[in-house]
């Protein structure tokens, strides 16, 4: 028995030099965990508190009559703006307050890169006015602002149209058009008669006139390629889309020979 507890006795002091020195990696372990953690949290402050924390980079995608710039003036983000203050619903809110911007959405790239994301409302049209031509937008907006000298050959040009009211109705119907539709036009002209007060004249891009109204404009134009097919592309003309869909060509010339006959 007595050998029994002294082997016991002899192992357990075996074991102590082991468990101090256990305790002891466990402590160093501890104490550099902490001094780890204490210069991360120095690196923090100081990168929160330096230009290193500063937007560097930012891209405009999916705009067109805007320019990047215009986007990232109203977003508000400039180059002493931190990363990690910049908010999504915040710049969202900002660029949105644009007539011309849709939707907006935005993405964050660490360390330091935004990406703004720009949906513009279409272009419908262009108000000519005074020389001058007005952008008008899919939801009946006039981009007074905008202005151009120049006439524009993304969207057609509207001549003679003075209300406002008027200018609405043929912009719903705009809006209701194919992106082919509305390209193939060039001119609609504002033509009304004592006898019908919403009829109007379009010029299209492939030489052809279109006599129509307002209010189902966008119905009957919807037929427009089926009745271009159907036509002598060399024979030019009016397309009557008022009530009845047809036909009538233009009064052809006649030629100087035919004349002389004539005369002799």
């Amino acid at each position: 028995m007595a050998l029994e507890k002294g082997k016991k006795i002899v192992v357990l002091e075996e074991r102590v030099p082991k468990l101090k020195e256990r305790r002891r990696q466990k402590a160093n372990r501890r104490l550099i965990a902490y001094i780890s953690f204490f210069f991360l949290l120095i690196l923090c402050m100081i990168y929160f508190q330096s230009p290193l924390s500063y937007v560097r980079h930012i891209q405009v995608n999916g705009n067109h009559h805007l320019s990047a710039k215009q986007v990232i003036q109203l977003s508000g983000i400039t180059k002493r703006t931190s990363f990690w203050k910049v908010k999504k619903d915040e710049i969202k809110r900002n660029v949105e307050k644009h007539p011309e911007v849709e939707s907006v959405s935005l993405e964050k790239h660490f360390p330091n890169t935004i990406i703004i994301h720009v949906k513009e409302r279409r272009r419908i049209a262009y108000i000519y006015d005074q020389q001058t031509f007005l952008p008008l937008l899919e939801n009946g907006y006039i981009l007074k602002k905008h202005t151009s000298k120049t006439a524009p050959s993304d969207a057609p040009i509207l001549i003679n149209w003075k209300k406002g009211e008027d200018i609405q109705e043929i912009a719903g119907q705009l809006a209701q058009l194919s992106p082919s539709i509305l390209n193939a036009i060039s001119e609609i002209h504002y033509t009304p008669s004592d006898d019908n007060r919403y009829h109007i004249t379009v010029y299209m891009n492939d030489g052809f006139e279109v006599s129509a109204n307002v209010q189902n404009f966008a119905d009957k134009m919807s037929l427009y390629p089926s009745i271009v097919q159907q036509l002598d592309p060399n024979v030019k003309g009016v397309i009557h889309l008022e009530v009845s869909n047809y036909f009538t060509a233009y009064k052809q010339p006649k030629k100087e020979d035919d004349n002389d006959k004539a005369e002799r």
